[in-house]
């Protein structure tokens, strides 16, 4: 018979080596549920260049991280989409390297789209219905905007993007940013806000062209720009609007709205910047184009001198004349080629001073409408009108006395000045 003392300690636990761990909680998977056969909704879909794709399989319950090898992904019948809902059968594993659960993929088949993209869906051919998609009321860009208007996150890797292909771009260019979040609850709401801004400063000719941009997600994390809020404020817009968001394979219901879609945030910041290098080849071009006329124009003359002078023969005197009139004309039209690039070196010179002034004429009006806006504020102070001789009466719970019929003899009042406070006692109403 075993004796057990009830002060001796508890057996102590085996310690395990992680490594053993992880291929030990393998092998019970493996032993008491392999192969598991599950259904859920695909989101993070990514494929790596081997070949194998990496996803996961999510519900409102949970979500677990899977794994389709370049051999089971290859027989697929075209590959999944996020927001697809499909049924898979497999085996369970532990990614010993992290620890990982997760199930090896054998077969894939499509259950039915999933909850988000079918309310994509719906919202589409709604809104589509409606007009709002029409190519006819979307508008061209402008080919040199006076200004641009920018919606994204403060902190989005979008905005470093974009802001780095204007700098490059247009480095003349003002540039409107108006933040927002582009993710969660709070985004449609601020990316309402932020469009409406900017659609003020539009109709006041400070900007000629919006962009609305964020980089790339799974169908959740894109959702805002999926919602109809959103969609009615973009078609609301009186400048042309581009929507550069996420990669170039996903695609919002803010795309179809939009006068114009970008694949990525920097190429929708390259879609509204016509590079000024490219405008100065342009100049450059028509310089070249203009000095090789006239170069042909002065070898002709100098062809026809030439035929005129074998025919009148070698007269010192004429051909003299002659030389002085070729080198007059060679003057004269040296001369106005040189007047033309200087006139158009003056064109280009003045345009950048233009964008310059505006600049400088719009920072101004924004500090004049800040003081203006600081005086109104200044005139509500209700110290103002207290320092008028005026006082402001409150009962003992705080309530502000305005009519005599609301007090009562005896009562006690307290009375706030311009400087310190008075108590009073009420000795008798006097109604008007």
């Amino acid at each position: 018979m075993l004796t057990v003392s009830l002060h001796d300690p508890a057996p102590a636990p085996r310690i395990w080596q992680v490594g053993a761990l992880c291929r030990a909680v393998a092998d019970i998977l493996d032993a008491r549920l392999n192969p598991v056969a599950v259904r859920g909704e695909i989101s993070g879909l990514s494929r790596a260049s081997s070949g194998h794709l990496y996803f996961n399989l999510k519900d409102p319950q949970g979500q677990l991280r899977c794994a389709m090898f370049r051999r089971a992904a290859g027989l697929l019948d075209g590959l999944p989409a996020d927001g697809d809902l499909v049924e898979v059968q497999g085996r369970l594993a532990v990614y010993e390297p992290r620890g990982d659960l997760q199930l090896i993929v054998e077969s894939l088949t499509r259950a039915g789209q999933g909850a988000w993209y079918e309310r994509f869906l719906r919202l589409k051919a709604r809104l589509e219905s409606e007009g709002l998609f029409d190519a006819a009321r979307k508008r061209h860009l402008p080919f040199m905007p006076r200004g641009i208007g920018l919606v994204t996150s403060p902190g989005a890797a979008a905005l470093h993007d974009v802001a780095t292909a204007l700098r490059r771009r247009v480095p003349h260019l003002p540039v409107v940013f108006a933040p927002a979040s582009v993710q969660g609850p709070q985004a449609v709401p601020e990316l309402v806000r932020a469009l409406e801004s900017l659609y003020r400063l539009a109709l006041e000719g400070s900007i000629d062209v919006i962009l609305l941009v964020r980089g790339g997600g799974s169908i959740e994390d894109l959702w805002s720009f999926n919602e109809e809020a959103l969609a009615r404020t973009i078609v609301r817009s009186p400048v042309p609007v581009v929507c550069g968001v996420g990669h170039e394979t996903d695609v919002t219901i803010a795309d179809f709205c939009a006068d114009l879609r970008a694949p990525t945030p920097t190429a929708a910041a390259e879609l509204v910047a016509q590079p000024r290098t490219e405008l100065l080849q342009r100049l450059q071009a028509q310089h070249d184009r203009l000095h090789d006329g006239l170069t042909r124009r002065l070898d002709d003359a100098a062809q026809r001198l030439d035929v005129a002078a074998a025919r009148v023969g070698r007269p010192s005197a004429r051909l003299a004349q002659q030389h002085r009139r070729v080198a007059q004309i060679d003057d004269r039209l040296r001369h106005a080629l040189e007047l033309r690039l200087e006139r158009a070196r003056g064109r280009l010179q003045s345009l950048e001073a233009s964008h310059r002034a505006a600049v400088v004429k719009r920072t101004e009006r924004a500090h004049d409408r800040l003081h203006r806006a600081e005086l109104r504020l200044q005139l509500l102070d209700p110290r103002l009108v207290l320092q008028r001789g005026y006082a402001l009466l409150t009962d003992d719970d705080g309530g502000v006395i305005s009519r005599a019929a609301q007090t009562r003899p005896g009562q006690a009042l307290h009375a706030t000045l311009a400087e310190g406070e008075v108590d009073l006692t009420v000795a008798r109403p006097r109604l008007l």
